[in-house]
């Protein structure tokens, strides 16, 4: 025979008014804790446990780069994916002779041509390049 307090799964009936837990009322701290005791209190705790802080590490510091602003009369974008190495001596170069990045490329481009002895302004002939895929 089943107890009336528990259903037949051995559980006990929520609704049986005997089942339900009494809860009893604490007296009041004499004084409520202040935030900060709170904060202090919740870090020992997590401390103790082993929980480990969400506070972001700190970052080294790196120096912003200064940002140039020139007003070139340039307004075509040229986007290209390059090594790391590169981009960093593309940077390192342009910084060093305090020009544009865009000015740099000229430069860059005019020596090359120079170097082929290619006339100024002309393209140097080239074989069309196919990617990984084959296309052209």
């Amino acid at each position: 025979m089943t107890n009336p307090k528990t259903h037949e799964s051995g559980r006990v009936n929520a609704f049986e008014r005997s089942a339900r837990p009494t809860f009893q009322t604490r007296a009041p701290d004499s004084q409520p804790a202040t935030p900060e005791q709170v904060d202090l209190q919740v870090d020992r705790i997590a401390d103790d446990h082993g929980f480990p802080s969400r506070q972001a590490p700190k970052r080294k510091s790196r120096q912003p780069r200064k940002i140039a602003r020139h007003r070139t009369g340039r307004n075509q974008q040229l986007n290209m994916k390059v090594t790391t190495k590169v981009y960093q001596d593309f940077y390192k170069v342009a910084d060093r002779k305090k020009i544009t990045l865009g000015e740099l490329l000229e430069q860059a481009l005019a020596a090359l041509e120079e170097k082929e002895n290619v006339p100024k302004g002309v393209a140097a002939p080239t074989t069309p390049r196919t990617d990984a895929s084959g296309a052209g």
